[in-house]
């Protein structure tokens, strides 16, 4: 059966059924990339906040490559996996200072070719691809987890999409289904396929599906078990004790409320988890948490992609602040100016319903 007849029911059930979101209402590179980048990993609903925000505050490339990283860092604070809102920052001074090399009078403008768009940090092929196509309607794939589902089943793929071998078998068949003459409408319509419709439980939808004579795994009967994925890694279990040091000071204002304080730092292990963002000062044990007294506890377990984090924050009132290395004294009030790992915001989430006294 021929592509064309392909696209012509792909792009009428996307005509349909497509949500109507705000990067896809224009071609500014800077705005689909920043969409690209905040849509990885993260739910499209959550995302969409956090673009118009960044839009509103960084509305082009120079402003954003001028912004401080722990600006940055902080507008990215509950969206997770920090290293992207790093590259994103670290590409926007790269694209400023290549243009810098060149003209330093001409307009900063994004990068336009795959390859260029490539080489930014954080970029990968299926974010090069989306962003040459969405922007420029270059005849790029775009192969999201999505596409991967859809293709998958389409072909009736049974190897691990997620392997060196198998992302190499996929991006051979996506060049042949991709319909060159329109790559932004195909892009656009396949993901939204997968995402809204070829879904990973599929239900009843295979029974009505507009794409239903053009699937082999509907014909196999082994759409239900499809894409494959490697297996997946171990979680690793931590165990971090944080002190919550609480100090009070009497108000200079009359009939005010006591000034109250707190200790942070930041992480400085670039390899670590949560890499500048700022916390509690922490203690992490090897098998479990630290056996120590406080004022208040509050236990909380938190999961990443391959780790298990075991979290005691206890609770010190205290009235002369500990000299620890690396913390800095902010009044509590001060804490929602600094990047918090999500953990930590968890932790002030429970603590703010009985604030300390």
């Amino acid at each position: 059966m021929s592509n064309s007849l392909l696209y012509r029911h792909l792009y009428a059930w996307y005509e349909t059924n497509h949500r109507a979101l705000p990067w896809r209402e224009t071609d500014d590179a800077y705005a689909i990339w920043l969409s690209e980048i905040i849509l990885q990993q993260t739910r499209v609903l959550q995302g969409l906040d956090y673009w118009r925000r960044f839009m509103a505050r960084w509305p082009d490339v120079e402003s954003l490559a001028a912004a401080d990283e722990a600006e940055v860092l902080r507008e990215w604070q509950g969206l997770g996996y920090y290293s992207r809102a790093r590259n994103l920052h670290k590409a926007a001074q790269q694209i400023v200072n290549n243009q810098a090399s060149q003209d330093k009078n001409a307009k900063v403008v994004f990068p336009k070719t795959f390859e260029d768009i490539r080489a930014l940090p954080g970029v990968g092929d299926y974010t090069a691809g989306a962003i040459a196509s969405f922007a420029y309607n270059q005849p790029y794939p775009a192969m999201d987890g999505n596409v991967y589902r859809v293709v998958a089943r389409l072909l009736d793929i049974d190897e691990a999409f997620d392997t060196s071998a198998g992302k190499r078998l996929f991006h051979k068949h996506i060049e042949v289904l991709l319909d060159r003459e329109n790559p932004r409408l195909f892009n656009s319509a396949i993901m939204e396929f997968g995402a809204l419709y070829c879904t990973p439980s599929l239900g009843d939808n295979c029974a009505h599906c507009p794409l239903q004579a053009h699937c082999a795994a509907y014909m196999h009967g082994t759409a239900e078990l499809l894409p494959i994925r490697k297996p997946r890694p171990k979680v690793r279990d931590r165990w971090f004790t944080y002190h919550v040091y609480v100090n009070y000071q009497q108000s200079t204002v009359s009939n005010q409320p006591s000034d109250v304080f707190t200790l942070i730092r930041r992480r400085e292990n670039p390899k670590d988890i949560w890499y500048h963002l700022y916390e509690f000062p922490c203690e992490e044990t090897q098998s479990e948490r630290l056996k120590v007294n406080g004022e208040r506890i509050i236990d909380l377990t938190h999961v990443l992609s391959h780790q298990k984090i075991h979290a005691r924050f206890l609770v010190h009132k205290t009235q002369k602040m500990p000299e620890l290395p690396g913390t800095i004294v902010i009044r509590w009030d001060e804490l929602n100016d600094y990047a918090l790992s999500r953990l930590t915001l968890r932790a002030l989430d429970t603590l703010r319903l009985t604030p300390p006294n």
